[in-house]
């Protein structure tokens, strides 16, 4: 539950630290004196929309963090994204700047606005003072439906799209089958024509290298030929006619230096040097020996470089390509061509749409069986809070109206019906309902839902072990707006009843509901200085009384004697017998 909520620099709040308890909370206070800026702080902190209007007047920035019990069933969560902690707390904090932008923290790390959206959906159910509005808009109908019955929308949105997609491929390739013909005839013709030279992924690069090594073989012949007489005696007369060779001379040199290094060290290094070079010496005239002997001009080969390199370069310039891109332009053809014969399969393309739609209405009846089961036993627990509140008599109903046509959320709408009194048949509830009685409404199914606390699919991800250990913090922004009277009673009793299993925090201008709750927060303003703020006090005793005696209004004396007997109503009675005289002493 929540368990301290802090403020700073907000709208008219320049500093409050909130802490809170289990059971029924009440926040009263005067017309404007700020008791809904304490939830639209709680919703920034929840990942709401940061505006820069909520920066008080002056300030650099508000400032807002709430401290919650930490639900076990969070911790994988936390986990996965970061935000681990070996606590029991749950920090959330938020911060906006005179210029509208907001940064987020999660257990004092760097959060995105998704992330506390997200784990706001553990913790916090708010229902706002115009909640009957959601009341006449079918996909909020729909949507409290299926949280009841735990309905994850998610796999039937996307059953949905993909029969859709498969739909629109069908079409297109039934509306498109003749140009789609033509596109697959020019591109099969291209493909087959590239398939006759099949070219290589590196064989450009590869033929060329050939093709020049062959060109000029005499050339290569005669210089490793030259080469190597330069370095060796090996071809008869080459020595005599150009001097000694390379080798020869090398091998001279190593032999005048080696009978005398002895008496000079210092020509030891140069004659390792020589020695070295002609040991690299007789590996190149080795080389050579090998090259010259395995060289021989191959003309046969070369034309039929000349011809294969001709061919490259032909199929290159039909399709304006270079030479070295004819193997990448061969796949993507083929890949297309594949491409265009599924797509101008419409025989497969309608199995394909016939699969998906079967997918899709099983999962679409399924969805359907749930909103069923689901149905009755909410319409059974909004008529009996109905009772309390004013419509003695009043029956409620979830109707499931079946579609003439499918849609993306099932085989079906969902419609609340409701009969005012006793004897009349229940209609349509925006066609029946006023204002006053959408709003008693809305109250019912706020309660009713939030007793029920039913565990749903989507975003929501508590699990009934996880609810019944940490029970959510429930919030009503003055839902019980246009009730009085003994409905107002009712609306206070329902709201102490839900307390005992749930943390609920109720803005209110009923005295009724005040009178019922465990805790009584007040919220006042003041001018200080130029600016007025906005202060919260925790008031009991005499105090409590005279907040209720305000809210109810008319004379000071008699007013506080109703308060009185008002918060004496909700006391417990004093039990009987011994220990009930000696408490009443």
């Amino acid at each position: 539950m929540l368990r301290r909520l802090s403020l700073r620099d907000v709208v008219i709040v320049a500093e409050l630290e909130l802490e809170l308890g289990a059971g029924f909370t009440v926040l009263t206070g005067e017309t404007g004196a700020g008791k809904s800026i304490l939830v639209d702080a709680l919703q920034l902190a929840l990942g709401g929309r940061a505006e820069a209007t909520l920066v008080r007047e002056g300030a650099a920035r508000a400032e807002v963090s709430a401290e919650f019990d930490l639900p076990q069933a969070l911790r994988p969560w936390l986990d996965e994204a970061g935000f681990a902690t070996d606590d029991d707390v749950l920090l959330l904090r938020r911060t906006v700047d005179a210029q509208g932008k907001s940064r987020a923290w999660i257990n004092g790390s760097p959060a995105t606005v998704a992330q506390l959206r997200e784990a706001a959906d553990w913790l916090v159910d708010i229902h706002g003072q115009h909640a009957w509005q959601s009341l006449t808009r079918p996909a909020a109908v729909r949507a409290l439906l299926d949280e009841q019955a735990g309905i994850d929308g998610a796999p039937l949105a996307a059953a949905w799209k993909a029969w859709r997609d498969a739909i629109t491929a069908l079409d297109a390739a039934t509306a498109q089958r003749d140009a789609l013909a033509r596109d697959r005839e020019r591109l099969a013709w291209q493909v087959a024509e590239l398939d006759k030279l099949a070219p290589g992924a590196d064989e450009w690069e590869a033929l060329n290298a050939e093709h020049q090594r062959l060109a000029h073989g005499q050339a290569l012949i005669d210089g490793a030929r030259a080469a190597l007489a330069a370095l060796s005696d090996d071809e008869p007369g080459a020595a005599s006619a150009r001097g000694a060779s390379a080798g020869s001379a090398v091998e001279r040199a190593v032999d005048a230096l080696a009978d005398v290094t002895r008496y000079d060290a210092a020509l030891e290094p140069v004659l390792e040097v020589l020695r070295s070079a002609q040991a690299q010496l007789d590996d190149a005239a080795h080389t050579l020996t090998n090259y010259v002997g395995r060289a021989e001009p191959d003309p046969q080969r070369l034309a039929e470089l000349d011809a294969r390199l001709s061919a490259w370069v032909g199929q290159a310039r039909r399709y304006r390509r270079a030479p070295a891109e004819l193997p990448a332009l061969l796949l993507q053809w083929k890949e297309e061509l594949a491409g265009l014969d599924a797509a101008a399969d419409v025989q497969a393309l309608q199995r394909a749409a016939d699969e998906a739609a079967r997918a899709w209405r099983a999962e679409a009846e399924r969805v359907s069986r749930a909103r069923r089961r689901a149905a009755p036993p909410l319409a059974e627990a909004v008529t009996a809070a109905m009772q309390q509140l004013g419509m003695a008599g009043g029956r409620f109903e979830v109707v499931l109206v079946p579609q003439d046509e499918p849609q993306s959320f099932g085989l079906e709408s969902v419609e609340l019906r409701v009969a005012g009194h006793a004897g009349s048949t229940p209609r349509a509830l925006a066609k029946v309902a006023s204002g006053g009685e959408l709003s008693r409404l809305a109250l019912a199914i706020a309660v009713t839902t939030a007793q029920r606390d039913a565990p749903a699919g989507g975003a929501r991800r508590r699990d009934e072990a996880a609810c019944a250990a940490t029970p959510p913090t429930l919030i009503f922004d003055e839902v019980d707006a246009g009730v009085g009277g003994t409905v107002a009673d009712s609306v206070g009793r329902l709201m102490k009843q839900l307390g005992g299993s749930a943390q609920v925090l109720a803005v209110t201008h009923l005295a009724q509901v005040a009178a019922c709750a465990d805790h009584h927060l007040v919220v006042s303003k003041a001018l200080v200085g130029t600016q007025t703020l906005s202060a919260l006090q925790a008031v009991e005793g005499e105090a409590r009384v005279a907040e209720i005696a305000r809210m109810l209004g008319g004379e000071r004396l008699s007013g506080t004697a109703h308060a009185q007997a008002m918060l004496g109503a909700q006391q417990p009675p004093v039990p009987r017998g011994k220990a009930g005289r000696e408490k009443a002493r």
